[in-house]
This record gives C-alpha cells, sequence and structure tokens, in this order.
C-alpha cells in the first residue's frame, strides 16, 4: 500500500516563497507518477504539476508555469514543489498525489486518475 507524507506548507507574503515535500513509502519500484493538486472550498481540484519518475517528464498548470518546480530526489520517492512568486491566488491546500505502474509519461499528465493521496497541507499567501 502506497502512503503519502506531506510537510512544508504554512503562511507567506505575495512575492515570497515555500517548499513543499511528499515523501513515498510502499512502492519501491520505478515506473510511477507523482504530484501535486490543490482545492479552495467550493472549487474544483486543480492539478497544479506531475513528475514521472522514469523521465522526469513535468506536467505543470499554465496558472503555474515559470514560478513553481516539481522535482524528486535521487531516490525518486520523494517529490518536492518550489513556490516561488506566491500570489493570493494560490491560496489552498494542496495534496499529494501518486500513481504506481505507469509506462509512459503521458499516464503522468494532470488529467489522468491519482489513485494515492496525502492528507494535504495549506499555503495561504496575503496579499
Amino acid at each position: 500500500q502506497v502512503q503519502l507524507a506531506e510537510s512544508g506548507g504554512g503562511s507567506v507574503q505575495a512575492g515570497g516563497s515555500l517548499r513543499l515535500s511528499c515523501a513515498r513509502s510502499g512502492y519501491p519500484y520505478s515506473g510511477n507518477c507523482m504530484g501535486w493538486f490543490r482545492q479552495v472550498p467550493g472549487k474544483e481540484r486543480e492539478g497544479v504539476a506531475t513528475i514521472y519518475s522514469r523521465t522526469i517528464s513535468t506536467d505543470y498548470a499554465d496558472s503555474v508555469k515559470g514560478r513553481f518546480t516539481i522535482s524528486l530526489n535521487n531516490n525518486k520517492d520523494t517529490v518536492y514543489l518550489q513556490m516561488d512568486s506566491l500570489k493570493p491566488e494560490d491560496t489552498a491546500m494542496y495534496y499529494c498525489a501518486a500513481r504506481i505502474g505507469v509506462y509512459s509519461a503521458s499516464g503522468c499528465l494532470r488529467s489522468n486518475p491519482y489513485t494515492y493521496w496525502g492528507q494535504g497541507t495549506q499555503v495561504t499567501v496575503s496579499s
């Protein structure tokens, strides 16, 4: 069973930076996707960024391109989201997610259904 543990949320002023981390346990093999999604109460969940472990291919939402960077550690079991130039509209609950048994980068796109989810970490950006 895959488990995800997030950390790194918090409050920051607009223009600031935060780094989210998510450690995955329970699936030691390659061929998996990890990503970050966010949700504001009353709105649909939005895919922020995803990454494919085999090729390090990434997929970003247009709203965060150039400001957020997703990456993996050397063991490819921890995913990071470096968030720079934060805006108040980035305020949301951020969730780490994973898919396993993926054999191409297209399987990691944000539009795919992700199977495993973390509990979420709040990010609040004040103006």
